[in-house]
């Protein structure tokens, strides 16, 4: 018998899918092993849970014990000439940037929030903004002390243990967990980007302008508009990031500083972002989603700031400007739809799929595009492509609906060699899993699986789902 105070209710961070787990926060490896040993002691499995930031199952476990790590968040080594780093797993994206900016330090990919840990994101293989030139979080680990089943402790380096180190990360918590990370970070001269925005008036421009801008830019990310029809459907805005050279920002001493990447604490100096949730609920649905993306989109055709100056984290970490704002969704929540299609079957396949939503009635209140590269990470998600990110209300109502949407968009990718990722996902079905991995990959992650939890002790909402 385990702890009944231990129980809690644990959900997916897009708040559409839920488990009751037992959760332990372990802050020592000790504490780590002594919590694996309960679980075999009282037949119970583990599932490894960072900062619960996966917006679908992939850090559920029901009834399972679910291992929290937010607790395991020293920074046990630091190199400022070097820029590397090592750190535990429970370390966040905002600990990691706080800690080194002000060296000139930046996480070299970051996701659109700061506040996942890097234990998550490794497990993950997260991607951000800059995956076309930066690649994704795992190619900028140096090494990672990983604990598998039995409690062995494994050193893992990129170059002496190439086939396991790119295994291991992206395996989402099946075969082990970190217990260490280095990170070789990037160096930056200013804690400013230059950023210009450009406008696509469809789907089609949006693609010219990206082809255009990428060897110009360090990041390049476009917002879609899912409401868009006819001859503007994807009409986007499109932002393009740059890092300033040394000498180009006059004051680097100070936009390095913490304080001027801090994301302001108040809309407009008046309303605390803490609210802001409350007023966005009653534009969540689909006609103040429709007002809302043509807002952004005509603001950025006719309004005067083209080009700017922004700090790091504004630019990054968009999501986290207003707190909690996946509360606007109601009770039933968000799920995102993420789907990467190699570059020569994406714009037919994403039209496709933008028009299939709107023939559903379910519109995706929020698209986000971006482009991709390849990778040699076992599990990977990549594409030598593009991806785009949906987001869909969740309600009583639609919810058998939208699963069987995602069901057809799942068939449109797979017929295009697209793929999915696991960070993302609430939705995918066994058998499009095990179509876009690939049966090789997939014996050799099971071989693995086999290597390091032979009694298959690691599991989660989405392994059951997938596996």
């Amino acid at each position: 018998m385990l702890p009944v105070e231990r129980l809690e209710r644990l959900k997916g961070w897009g708040g559409a899918v839920d488990a009751t787990a037992y959760v332990y926060r372990p802050s020592t490896v000790e504490q780590l092993r002594e919590a694996i040993s309960t679980a075999r002691e009282t037949g119970h499995t583990i599932t490894f849970r960072g900062a619960g930031r996966s917006y679908g199952d992939a850090s559920l476990g029901r009834e399972n014990i679910v291992i929290d790590f937010t607790r395991m968040n020293r920074i046990l080594a630091w190199d400022p000439k070097s820029g590397i780093i090592t750190c535990e797993p429970g370390v966040t994206i905002k600990q990691l940037w706080e800690y080194t900016i002000e060296d000139g330090w930046w996480p070299p990919v970051v996701p659109g929030t700061m506040f996942p840990t890097l234990g998550g994101v490794l497990a993950m293989n997260i991607h951000g903004k800059n995956n076309f030139n930066a690649g994704t979080i795992g190619e900028h680990v140096c090494a990672f002390e990983f604990l598998a089943a039995s409690g062995a402790e494994f050193h893992v380096g990129r170059e002496t243990d190439a086939d396991l180190f790119h295994s291991i990360v992206g395996s989402f918590g099946m075969l082990g967990c970190f217990t260490s990370i280095t990170l070789k970070l990037k160096k930056v001269y200013s804690g400013d980007l230059d950023v210009k925005v450009f406008v696509a008036k469809n789907l089609h421009k949006l693609f010219e302008i990206f082809y255009r801008e990428l060897p110009h830019s360090d990041y390049l990310v476009g917002w879609i508009d899912g409401f868009a029809r006819g001859s503007g459907l994807g009409r986007a805005v499109i932002h393009r990031a740059n890092y300033l050279g040394p000498g180009v920002d006059p004051t680097p001493a100070k936009t390095l500083r913490v304080p001027h990447q801090n994301l302001p604490e108040t809309i407009a100096g008046i309303v605390p972002k803490s609210m802001v949730w409350l007023f966005l609920r009653p534009f969540t649905n689909r006609l103040g989603m429709a007002v809302v993306n043509t807002a952004k989109y005509w603001s950025a055709v006719i309004g005067p700031r083209k080009q700017f100056r922004q700090a790091h984290a504004a630019f990054a970490f968009l999501l986290d400007y207003v707190p909690d704002w996946k509360k606007s969704y109601g009770s039933g929540g968000l799920v995102q739809y993420q789907s990467f299609i190699p570059q020569e079957h994406a714009e037919e396949t994403f039209r496709q799929q933008l028009e299939l939503c709107q023939k559903e009635d379910l519109v995706p209140l929020l698209a986000v595009f971006k482009r991709h590269r390849q990778d040699s990470f076992l599990m990977t998600h990549a594409v030598d492509g593009f991806s785009l990110a949906l987001d869909f209300k969740v309600t009583e109502e639609n919810r058998s609906k939208l699963w069987a949407l995602t069901e057809r968009l799942n068939a449109l990718v797979l017929s295009a060699g697209g793929r999915f990722y696991m960070a993302k996902d609430a939705t995918l079905t066994r058998e499009a899993f095990r179509s876009f991995i690939g049966e090789k990959a997939l014996h050799t992650f099971l071989e693995l699986k086999r290597r390091f939890d032979p009694q298959g002790l690691f599991e989660t909402e989405l392994s059951r789902r997938l596996l």
